[in-house]
């Protein structure tokens, strides 16, 4: 297989600001650029819905290293954005996950700071030991599953 692991996760968001409290702010990312780009003249139009001349791109880590995953996220407020966060259920990528250690704890942590969850902590029960999740949602209603091994 050519590919070897995952480069970014970019998200589309209605209001960065908001968007930066929850990850950087409620989840403990780490903003490592925060900027406003042109798009307007690029090659980037052949990849959007609708025209926009610019767009502010926050990249945000959660652990900085080489090949580390990272978030992208942007916000287009030239004009209005379409599209809403889709369920389960529906075609399109509906939700990420994010190891954690000590989801309880986690838990815990993240009610205390405001955060709702769409599904408390549930453990399942597999062949490497339990499989412990939630469910989140960000700003925009993009759901965020916080997973945990507890292995045998």
């Amino acid at each position: 297989m050519m590919t070897k692991g995952v480069s970014h996760i970019a998200i589309g968001v209605r209001d960065m600001d908001k968007s930066l409290h929850f990850y950087r702010d409620q989840l403990g990312f780490q903003v490592v650029r925060d900027e406003v780009q042109k798009t307007a003249g690029t090659v980037l139009p052949a990849v959007y819905k609708d025209a926009h001349a610019q767009r502010r791109v926050a990249t945000l880590y959660w652990k900085r290293g080489k090949e580390e995953a990272f978030l992208v996220l942007s916000e287009h407020n030239d004009k209005p954005v379409s599209g809403e966060a889709i369920k389960l259920d529906q075609i399109g990528i509906h939700h990420f996950a994010f190891w954690v250690d000590n989801l309880p704890k986690v838990y815990e942590e993240l009610k205390a700071k405001g955060i709702e969850f769409i599904v408390p902590p549930t453990v399942t029960k597999t062949a490497d030991g339990n499989f412990n999740s939630a469910f989140i949602a960000d700003p925009d209603g993009i759901l965020v599953q916080l997973d945990e091994l507890v292995e045998n």
